[in-house]
């Protein structure tokens, strides 16, 4: 083998071995595909003998979700009140999550704000959806006490609110 042909060998070698090391080197996480968003599709709600319930539907996965009792409803961004009458109110957030897709076409096709008339929810209403966060204010009657908890396939985001058993 001529001397320029067995260089060109090992340059080439040398090239491969270190393109292998370096894809050796990489941390495992680098190789994982980032997990979407997951889209929040639908908020609805039922009244049971000793709770009320909100479901809020996504697409993807159950994310991160905080509970949170505020003075008063407001909505994101604008910070302008969100009309629902109540003595209580709870500030739903989840995060990441989105109620649009990357074109900005809503994905959301529940109720912006309506009003309730159970034991304890007075009503509910889609507060913001900005910067990887989608937030819901919910109105009650009384201190809410509540629960919470995911459920899968479909998957949904459970908030339960207790109250005096209604069905005798």
């Amino acid at each position: 083998m001529n001397h320029l042909r067995r260089r060109q060998l090992v340059a080439l070698a040398t090239g491969a071995l270190l393109t292998a090391g370096i894809t050796l080197a990489a941390p495992a996480s680098a190789a994982v595909r980032p997990t979407p968003t997951p889209l929040v599709v639908n908020a609805r709600w039922g009244g049971h003998c000793t709770y009320d319930r909100i479901v809020i539907d996504l697409r993807g996965y159950v994310p991160q979700a905080t509970v949170t009792r505020v003075p008063r409803l407001v909505h994101d961004g604008s910070g302008a009140p969100v009309p629902l009458a109540g003595k209580y109110f709870l500030e739903i957030r989840l995060h990441p999550a989105a109620a649009h897709d990357r074109a900005g076409n809503s994905t959301y096709h529940g109720p912006k704000l309506v009003k309730i008339h159970l034991p304890q929810l007075k009503g509910l209403a889609l507060t913001g959806d900005f910067e990887g966060y989608v937030t819901f204010g919910a109105a009650f009657g009384a201190k809410p006490s509540v629960s919470t908890f995911k459920l899968h396939a479909p998957e949904r985001f459970v908030l339960d609110v207790a109250h005096r058993n209604v069905c005798g």
